[in-house]
């Protein structure tokens, strides 16, 4: 019997299409990865199963990323699953691929990416051939009632009728791919011309986002504080003291700027001048002051339902949670404790029909035991206050999900976390139907009068008379109120009698200065994302991008997260603060002419674009022509631009030039010497200078770039560091210390990395003057004191000095241990301790992975070893071939009693692993090592401290290079070659052991 398979995009979906069916397809049986009943099998993506990548001869990989190889323009795209959902992808793929499955339903969620992961999963199933030619119907849902999704299932659209949104989401996703790939690429080609790889990635969500946050910053640092003064009064009345602020009731709003925008500082209630503050308030103290009053009621109703991105702002601003944590908290909340709904959701309603399951909920709250909530929501049933109002059911303001609310499922072994945004969530759920807040809202005005002339004071009050759905907030006493700071309505006002006139007692100026705006919070910048279409001045592209903004509700999160990776923006305290490299990516995207990458714009030409490639109004083939031109476009401005700097905002540095005294300069590219000035006032921009003695260095030296105050600690003190961030020429990361050194051969200072690796000074034969420097801590080999050395923390015994020429101790620890900096209190910790804390940066050189670990003070050894975390993996450990043994043990002796039986497994892998490790005695070298480290067999880790002892004493470290050894004869037949890198050291040892 012929069957139909319904794919969902999520398994919670598949269960309700499950139970929704039921009663009218027959019982499902349940599989693995299915349900299956007589005639539908359902099952479910989970998320993105595929996706596009570039056909293996038009890839290219990251180590070729040059303007020879672009734009990428591939005539069609491959398909890749995704790693993660690997199993489930080849799950649904067999499914499709079963002969008794002669139709497909595409259940996926009721919009463009709903529409697009079913369409890749049914492409990717085709294999080579265009289709399965099995018919596809589309189930459009935007509520899961069973009533609902049954009334789907009758209601089937046609895959004619769906056509224009398939094709819309084709290609966004393309179109995203060409720009994003050929965009880094373009971008990261251009800024490393000079060297090295300095990767600068560019996106049509990513860069406008972070253009916001530069943008703001810019504002911020142009910003210059004027001093403004506020008069404040205090008024005797008979009931007792108000307060009231100096106001002009004639004062009118500024005309627009040259800027076109009115000066936002201006304000009825500011004064710009202290002797005008002054007259003012002389004028009006101890003057009698004439009362009028406006009091009104206002009503305050409760916050719409969350959708992701108002839930990621609010606790941001309430919990500090960033945006990436309430998304794994709410999803945790959603997958794992069936607690809350869906919640990578852009809507704040619920489908009309959703009004039981509401009152459901409401009993389930009720009935939990959430004694701090669960009598409101015993309240909302009582008072019958859940009703079908448009605010919160509304059909129109569903997409293709609801609001985040409670579900019908209790939850229990919630984590603090959890449980803090679970009840964020059902206060608000419970909020949403309770009577609006009640206040009354009282304006006075003072007027005192002094020589024909008119003052006038403003005092506001707000009054709670009803909480309505403030109590569930616990906002019932008007006390509470009347200390919310930023609600300049919240004191309750005294009262004035009729004809009344209180005596302006106390009246002074008091002088403030005018603020920049605020940085970005994670808060604040999702609310610029959100609402980022609000900002284009073309009505149509403006109206595309209504519903939408920069990103989804579900994607936001990562951009942000995926900025900061990409050390474009720093995360300090709640602030977003962009970097020298994003304000340098914005530099070039304005003088290459390609701005548009860092635009709202773009997103809404491309949401107008594709609404209309959905009615059937653009063909997806001019779409991507317009696409693909647009790439050129972009490849092409950077590839040609020939000028010698990007033309920018740039800065001059304090600190004088090392080599002449000069001033230092920055262009796109470099800090350089421009030369001294040849008038006597101070340097600045546009003052004559003598051409500059050729002193400069890179910004962005191995693909990271200073910070302004980087670069002038580096010119004036000519050493800073260890700084995180760089990368090598093949990609890997590496920490440094940069230093500025003087070269004898051309008479000028360069920039150099310094690994920890010179050569000591005993070896230099230099004394070191450890005079007025603290010591760190006590050597833990001959309690003599430790400092700073360069790159290294040494035993001021281990360095000749005046006090002692010939060193007598050992003890050197590097400030940065395999790309780990050790700060100085880290490395206190550790000699007055014998342990830091738990450090974790630290990259492995074998397999290039972070790892976390404490550093340690190994005295058998004689040197700062590494100690980890103890396991608590819930996974048991790998059977190794002694623990198979050791459970064969224990089972053939089941009957014996149970203490000796635990006994002999718990000891049988013990001695196992002991006889394994004696009797091998290590790995034997081949004859080639061998002659380096001796015939002895030996373990790894003890072969390349051999080779690194042999490659010190006699001298093999690269004198330019500390990375890189130069073979002598010995090791020419190990290596195979006369230079290799540290890095190299592991694989190449491998080789030659057996």
């Amino acid at each position: 019997m012929s069957k139909t398979l319904v794919i969902a995009e999520k398994p919670s979906v598949a269960q309700d299409i499950v139970r929704a069916l039921t009663p009218v397809a027959g019982k499902f049986e349940k599989h693995e990865d299915h349900f299956e009943s007589e005639t539908y099998v359902v099952t479910s993506a989970v998320g993105h199963l595929v996706e596009i990548q570039a056909p293996e001869e038009f890839d290219v990989k990251r180590g070729k990323w040059s303007f020879a190889n672009l734009p990428v323009i591939p005539p069609r795209f491959d398909l890749k699953p995704v790693d993660k959902t690997k199993s489930r992808l080849n799950a649904v793929v067999k499914l499709a691929r079963r002969k008794d499955v002669d139709a497909f339903i595409n259940a996926c969620d009721a919009g463009r990416e709903g529409e697009l992961i079913f369409r890749l999963i049914e492409q990717y199933a085709a294999g080579a051939k265009p289709s399965l030619g099995k018919p596809v119907r589309r189930l459009w849902l935007q509520s899961m009632t069973p009533q609902a999704i049954r009334d789907g299932f009758d209601s089937l659209r046609s895959e004619q009728q769906m056509q224009g949104l398939a094709d819309a989401a084709r290609s966004r996703s393309e179109a995203d791919w060409l720009v994003g790939i050929n965009g880094t690429r373009a971008m990261t080609a251009f800024n490393s011309r000079d060297g090295g790889f300095f990767l600068t990635t560019v996106g049509r969500v990513q860069t406008p986002t972070l253009s916001v946050v530069v943008e703001r910053e810019e504002k911020i640092r142009k910003f210059v504080s004027r001093d403004y003064w506020e008069i404040h009064a205090a008024f005797a009345a008979q009931a007792g003291e108000y307060a009231g602020k100096y106001f002009d009731p004639q004062w009118k709003k500024p005309p627009p700027g040259p800027d076109g925008v009115p000066d936002p500082e201006q304000r009825a209630d500011r004064v710009w001048n202290a002797r005008d503050a002054q007259a003012i308030a002389d004028a009006a103290r101890g003057r009698p002051a004439t009362v009028t009053e406006e009091s009104k009621p206002t009503t305050q109703a409760s916050p719409l339902l969350f959708d992701l991105t108002s839930l990621q702002r609010e606790a941001n601003g309430r919990f500090g949670f960033s945006a990436k944590t309430t998304l794994a908290l709410a999803q945790s909340l959603y997958e794992r404790h069936k607690a809350l709904t869906y919640p990578r959701t852009d809507s704040r309603a619920l489908p009309e029909d959703y009004l039981p399951v509401v009152k459901q909920t409401m009993g389930m709250l009720a009935d939990s035991g959430m004694r701090h909530l669960a009598p409101f929501a015993r309240q909302a049933i009582d008072q019958n206050y859940v009703k079908p109002t448009k605010r919160v059911f509304d059909n129109a303001k569903v997409s293709d999900h609801f609001a985040i609310i409670p579900t019908l499922q209790a939850p229990s072994g919630l984590s603090d976390a959890e449980q803090k945004l679970y009840d964020f969530v059902v206060r608000r759920f419970l909020s949403v139907f309770f009577p609006s807040a009640e206040y009354q809202v009282t304006t006075r005005i003072s007027t005192v009068q002094n020589e024909g002339r008119s003052y006038a004071f403003r005092s506001d009050g707000k009054v709670l008379v009803k909480p309505g759905w403030l109590a569930i907030y616990g906002k019932e006493a008007a006390d509470e109120l009347a200390e919310d700071k930023d609600n300049k309505d919240s004191k309750i006002l005294i009262r004035v009698q009729p004809g009344e006139k209180p005596l302006a007692e106390r009246v002074d100026p008091k002088g403030l200065k005018t603020r920049p705006p605020a940085r970005y919070s994670e808060a604040t910048l999702l609310g610029a994302m959100e609402g980022a279409g609000k900002l284009i001045d073309d009505d149509e592209l403006r109206e595309a991008m209504q519903e939408k903004g920069l990103g989804t509700p579900a994607t936001r999160a990562a951009i942000i997260e995926g900025l900061i990776a990409e050390k474009y923006m720093l995360r300090e305290g709640r602030e977003l603060i962009p970097t020298a490299k994003a304000f340098q990516l914005m530099t070039l995207l304005r003088g290459l002419g390609v701005e548009e990458l860092s635009k709202a714009e773009l997103t809404g030409d491309w949401e107008y674009k594709l609404a209309q490639m959905e009615k059937g109004e653009l063909s997806r083939s001019a779409f991507m022509e317009q696409i693909a031109q647009m790439t050129q476009r972009i490849v092409q401005k950077a590839k040609e631009y020939d000028r010698d700097t990007v033309p920018g905002d740039y800065a001059t540095l304090a600190a004088p030039c090392p080599n002449c005294g000069g001033i230092v300069r920055e262009n796109y590219r470099r800090y350089s010497c421009v030369g001294i000035p040849t008038d006597s006032e101070p340097a600045r921009l546009g003052t004559k200078v003598r051409e500059g003695c050729g002193f400069s260095f890179g910004k962005s030296p191995a693909g990271r770039t200073f910070e302004l105050a980087e670069a002038e600690k580096l010119v004036g003190e000519h050493r800073i560091g260890p700084l995180e961030g760089f990368r090598s020429k093949a990609g890997w990361p590496f920490t440094s210390e940069i230093l500025l050194k003087f070269d004898d051969e051309v008479k000028n200072w360069k920039l150099e990395f310094d690994f920890g690796d010179d050569k000591n000074a005993e070896e230099s034969g230099e004394l070191v003057d450890f005079h007025g420097q603290e010591a760190i801590g006590p050597c833990p080999i001959c309690q003599a004191g430790v400092y700073e050395h360069g790159s290294n923390y040494v035993c001021e015994k281990a360095v000749p000095t005046a006090a002692q020429p010939t060193p007598s101790c050992t003890f050197k620890s590097g400030k940065v241990i395999l790309q780990q900096p050790v700060v100085r209190e880290q490395m206190r910790l550790l000699l007055t301790g014998g342990k830091t804390q738990l450090l974790d940066k630290f990259i492995s050189n074998k397999t290039r992975r972070a790892f976390k670990a404490f550093l340690t003070w190994d005295a058998d050894a004689g040197k700062v070893n590494f100690e980890f975390e103890p396991r608590t993996s819930k996974f048991p450990p790998r059977k190794t071939a002694a623990g198979a043994a050791a459970g064969a043990a224990a089972k053939a002796s089941a009957k014996a009693p149970a203490k000796k039986a635990a006994a002999r497994k718990a000891a049988a892998p013990k001695a196992a692993r002991k006889t394994a490790t004696t009797s091998s005695g290590g790995a034997t070298p081949s004859a080639a090592l061998a002659a380096v480290i001796g015939a002895e067999p030996v373990a790894r880790p003890a072969v390349i401290k051999k080779l690194w002892d042999y490659i010190k004493a006699n001298g093999l470290q690269d004198a330019t290079n500390k990375r890189a050894i130069n073979a002598d004869d010995k090791l020419r037949a190990v290596f195979g070659k006369d230079q290799v890198t540290m890095f190299e050291l592991a694989g190449i040892v491998g080789k030659h052991l057996s």
